[in-house]
């Protein structure tokens, strides 16, 4: 089992940064990938960005790759959303998921946090 807590969002200017922060408890958080999804308003989930369980791989959506970096720290059981040069089109709420499996699919995140909103203002 698994459970995560994410924390970090609020209210941004374009352009700013933030940074989200996904705590976990469990034993197994280190043997497992860890995913970042959104979801806006009116809109499906969406993958964002993806770290292997030993922080060596990532991948990354189009829409963010070169301003979102993932990253882990395993000694502290976390995972992070690095969020640079933000985008009113990046609003939405922000989830982090373990997996076992390598995947961008949200079917094979089996455990997910509450969510945390991110609002990019003009």
């Amino acid at each position: 089992q698994v459970q995560l807590v994410e924390s970090g969002g609020g209210l941004v200017q374009a352009g700013g940064s933030l940074r989200l922060s996904c705590a976990a408890s469990g034993r197994t958080f280190s043997s497992k990938h860890m995913g970042w999804f959104r979801q806006a308003p009116g809109k499906e989930r969406e993958f964002v960005a993806r770290i292997n369980w030993s922080g060596t791989v990532t991948s990354y959506a189009d829409s963010v790759k070169g301003r979102f970096t993932v990253s882990r720290d395993n000694a502290k059981n976390t995972v992070y959303l690095q969020m640079n040069n933000l985008k009113q089109e990046d609003t939405a709420v922000y989830y982090c998921a373990a997996s076992s499996s390598w995947s961008i699919q949200g079917g094979a995140y089996a455990y997910w946090g509450q969510g945390t909103q991110v609002t990019v203002s003009s």
